[in-house]
């Protein structure tokens, strides 16, 4: 997380510890082709796909000559998306553009693609269409749950807060509450947390031993809610810090290198002996132990590049030197970056490296399978699995994005796309209880959260909930029509008795997060393959008008936290109602039309009737 730390250096410093190119870096060619199509509104950019590429890097110019500069959405962070199609929504109607395309690899851009141009077109008097044809009749496939597997969260010893918080709130049961609902509405496994090392949670006694009593109770409370830890190995206990004044966030996490890297490496072998003998062998060897948290950038690590792969190669080696079994992995950096750097130097020492974890926000994660397939190639190693441990809409805390419907279809963008390329899509957060950069200073601030103080749910769970209702296993839906796949995208599933299909309408262009007409559509959803019968076809939906929250509150003139009697009409309006459409009778394929609007997300599901 990277909004704007507290620390002794320049707050909000975005600076790299170390500027060099990453281990492996290598010069791809660009795509061979690129083809602009002019749409309503935008210009829908498509290339064939370059073998090894992580991602792409789209530039833009006013002529065609030049010059190309990088498109920037908006997002905050990374600009190189990780596969075509894409969306160019920062146009003006009748202004030619021109564009060419750049692979992307490792932390660096190559070469540009031909040029492409088009001419947006402008909205006529009705939306422009898309279309969805599903195939109910296919054999379903697996649907990865990524998005379950875990969620980010606030610092664990919330469970234990003593005192009000925010808006009067209770810190300590709205926390536990919140990671409660992720666990049963959404199906999160596992979470995952800043600050295993924190004053409240291990002492250094005076003869240099560690006591880990107040981490027993954080972890005890939190197992109890049936979920498993991603142990962050973070921050320092201020006694092992070679500059104990370098911290970050309003609670002073500790975040200089150590003062004796033995001493770093006795911390984290005796927390894993610990825990072992706490929580048991075997469930431990189950839990992700994690190497820090973006060292890349000064605010979290006063070292260089070099300081932290030595801190994640001894942390590694004293994990595996307790329990072979357990998982460790890194660099769990900002902006994807030192990826290949830590890939290189465990191929190069033998350090041992059970998965790849990095951070993106803004944008859809990148692909990171070329880098680890290589590692595993040249080693004859596992494949490291692939975490993207925090993942959200925009780094900047107290980002009014962060309550928006503009976030609810972006959400489902960046999970659709990383389905086939990792193995966690972490959202970064759960609950609006977060103490990081100071407290909710009101009920809608732009916090991280998935949830609000009180556990109001806002648009981006709604997303992440409907994505969790699919069920069954996945069947084809193409998209088809003006800004197909690009801007409006689908997924479909199937049983033996329904078929679900939820569409979605969303840009990563960050200047339309108030939304934009010319961006609406009409969407024809057509659903063939259906056994004959009757069906019975309901709806949900996601938009300025459905699972706002932020609509909600301001239609009871809201300010900054709500009286009583706002809180009760607020938790009467806490659900995403469902719409009864009536009765679908079909000899073998189904259409039904919806007017989806940017941003927005509808979800249909068809029930056969014996």
């Amino acid at each position: 997380m990277r909004s704007e730390p507290t620390t002794t250096p320049t707050p909000g410093a975005r600076v790299m510890t170390d500027a060099r190119p990453l281990a492996g870096t290598t010069e791809l060619p660009p795509p061979a082709t690129l083809t602009a199509t002019a749409g309503t509104g935008l210009v829908r950019l498509d290339w064939p796909r370059v073998e090894h590429a992580l991602g792409y890097l789209v530039h833009r110019a006013s002529h065609q000559d030049g010059p190309f500069t990088p498109l920037d959405h908006l997002g905050g962070d990374v600009l190189a998306v990780p596969h075509p199609p894409y969306a160019d929504t920062l146009v003006e109607p009748g202004v030619r553009y021109h564009y060419r395309v750049a692979t992307w690899s490792d932390g660096s851009a190559g070469p540009l693609s031909a040029t492409a141009s088009a001419v947006p077109l402008a909205a006529g008097p009705l939306p422009s269409r898309a279309r969805v044809a599903v195939d109910a009749g296919a054999p379903p496939g697996p649907l990865p749950d990524v998005w379950r597997r875990v969620i980010g969260s606030e610092h664990l010893s919330l469970l234990l807060w003593d005192g009000p918080g925010p808006g009067g709130s209770d810190v300590a049961a709205e926390f536990a509450e919140a990671l409660g609902i992720m666990r049963d509405e959404i199906g999160v496994a596992a979470v995952r947390a800043h600050g295993t090392f924190l004053p409240e949670t291990v002492t250094v006694n005076a003869d240099g031993t560690f006591d880990f009593t107040g981490l027993d109770a954080v972890y005890d409370r939190f197992l109890g809610l049936g979920l498993k830890p991603v142990v962050e190995l973070s921050f320092l206990p201020r006694e092992l810090c070679a500059d104990p004044d370098h911290t970050v966030f309003a609670y002073g996490a500790q975040v200089s290198v150590p003062a004796d890297w033995s001493r770093w490496g006795d911390l984290v072998r005796d927390l894993t002996v610990h825990l072992r003998e706490r929580y048991g062998a075997d469930e431990v060897a189950g839990w992700d132990f994690e190497v820090w948290n973006e060292a890349n950038l000064a605010v979290f690590w006063n070292g260089t590049q070099a300081d932290y792969l030595r801190l994640y190669e001894v942390a590694a080696r004293a994990v595996k030197g307790v329990d072979p079994r357990i998982p460790v992995g890194g660099p769990s950096s900002a902006a994807a970056g030192w990826v290949g750097a830590l890939l290189e130097h465990c191929r190069a020492g033998e350090v041992p490296v059970d998965f790849v974890s990095t951070h993106t926000y803004g944008n859809a994660p990148l692909d990171l399978r070329p880098l680890t397939r290589s590692f595993a190639e040249h080693t004859g190693r596992p494949e490291p699995r692939i975490l993207w441990t925090e993942w959200g809409v925009t780094p900047t805390h107290f980002h009014r994005v962060n309550d928006t419907v503009f976030a609810a279809p972006f959400l489902l963008r960046g999970m659709k796309s990383a389905l086939d390329t990792t193995d966690c899509l972490a959202y970064w957060v759960a609950s609006d209880q977060f103490e990081e950069q100071g407290w909710a200073p009101e009920l809608l601030h732009g916090g991280f959260g998935l949830l609000t103080v009180g556990n109001l749910r806002k648009p981006r769970f709604w997303a992440l909930a409907l994505l969790s209702g699919l069920a069954g296993g996945r069947v084809p839906a193409a998209v088809t029509g003006d800004g197909a796949e690009a801007m409006v995208e689908a997924l479909a599933t199937t049983t033996e008795s329904t078929v679900d299909v939820l569409v979605w309408n969303g840009t990563l262009d960050q200047s339309k997060i108030d939304g934009c007409p010319a961006l609406d559509r009409t969407v024809d959803v057509e659903v063939s393959g259906l056994t004959p019968g009757t069906y019975e076809l309901t709806s949900r939906r996601v938009d300025e008008r459905h699972g706002n929250i932020g609509r909600t509150w301001r239609d009871l003139d809201g300010h900054t936290w709500p009286t009583d009697t706002q809180w009760q009409a607020l938790r009467l309006g806490d659900t995403l109602g469902v719409d009864y459409l009536g009765r679908v009778e079909t000899t073998g394929t189904a259409t039904v039309t919806v007017e989806l609007p940017m941003p927005g997300i509808r979800s249909l599901r068809l029930t056969r009737r014996q």
